[in-house]
């Protein structure tokens, strides 16, 4: 089996190899030995490196990539919780497609203040609520409101 030593990983994978010894670490990938005094992984480690990046382009956490990793580097993605992440992606993708067109909006308002302006207020409300934006959906809204 062809080994790479932890600068042909970094090289052909394009990660520092200071996040290879964090991986590492994590349990996430593991080297096979050492050659000198740097660490030696099988080829195949880069297939692993991939599937890990793919997780973090989804927003999976280190852990949660762990979790889909089985017995002899053998992938054992669990359908359910892809699906779960897919809906929590919809739940983002809709909260910014709201925040990019209240943006629009206020960009081009006819209104004199936004303040003025209904559809302005209706965000308002709606960021307050935590419908948009980052604050919780259990958030009151003040008297009134």
């Amino acid at each position: 089996m062809i080994k790479l030593d932890i600068a042909e990983v970094a090289q052909r994978s394009g990660i520092p190899a200071s996040t290879l010894r964090f991986y590492e670490e994590k349990g996430l990938i593991a080297s096979t030995g050492r050659r000198g005094l740097r660490r030696l992984f099988d080829a195949g480690v880069l297939d692993r490196l991939a599937l890990i990046a793919l997780g973090r382009a989804a927003g999976f956490s280190l852990d949660e990539i762990a979790l889909m990793f089985g017995p002899e580097d053998q992938p054992r993605i669990d359908r359910q919780m892809l699906a779960a992440k897919a809906e929590e992606l919809d739940r983002t993708i809709r909260k910014l497609s709201a925040m990019r067109d209240g943006l629009r909006h206020a960009a081009a308002c006819p209104a004199p203040s936004h303040m003025e302006c209904p559809t302005f207020r209706r965000i308002l409300r709606a960021a307050a609520s935590g419908a948009i934006g980052t604050r919780s959906r259990s958030v009151p809204l003040p008297p009134g409101k």
